[in-house]
């Protein structure tokens, strides 16, 4: 499995910010630009909340393993790659997001002054940094589950086994 890549996060936030605030440049020149929902920053609070909680779950499971208690709960391999395979797919679609809130939030700072618009131009932010959040426990779950290096068969000048 692939790690999470850091710069295609920030790929996929800067091209989703730079459509959607085309995108509500256009919109609102044309009609009414669409509200900013109070539950987007919700959403992916809860699922940052989740990932974290996942992730230091799994954490003190292994450090129980290593620590050989008697009471230590094993961790599967099959959940834990599923959890990592979560926490990728929803730090990729956090980057998307919170990319197109980010967008449009930039749009809305033109019009501070107008109640209704700084409104969502707060719920914009929140939602870019709940996105982040999700970012960073997704990265953080994938480290908790990385298993470690294995120098002896990875090693540079070694030969292959016949």
């Amino acid at each position: 499995m692939r790690e999470l890549r850091i710069r295609v996060l920030i790929g996929v936030f800067v091209v989703a910010g730079i459509l959607s605030w085309a995108g509500a440049r256009l919109w609102n020149s044309i009609g009414t630009l669409p509200s900013v929902p109070l539950a987007a920053p919700i959403v992916l609070a809860l699922i940052a909340a989740v990932l974290l909680a996942t992730a230091l779950s799994i954490r003190a499971r292994l450090k129980a393993q290593r620590e050989r208690r008697p009471e230590a709960k094993g961790v599967d391999p099959l959940m834990a790659a599923r959890a990592v395979v979560f926490g990728q797919a929803s730090a990729l679609v956090a980057a998307l997001v919170a990319g197109v809130y980010g967008g449009v939030g930039v749009f809305l700072l033109e019009s501070l002054d107008i109640p209704a618009r700084r409104d969502q131009a707060i719920y914009a932010g929140c939602s870019v940094v709940a996105g982040i959040a999700v970012i960073a426990a997704a990265i953080f779950l994938e480290h908790v589950c990385k298993l470690p290096e294995d120098d002896e068969h990875n090693g540079a000048g070694t030969a292959p086994a016949a």
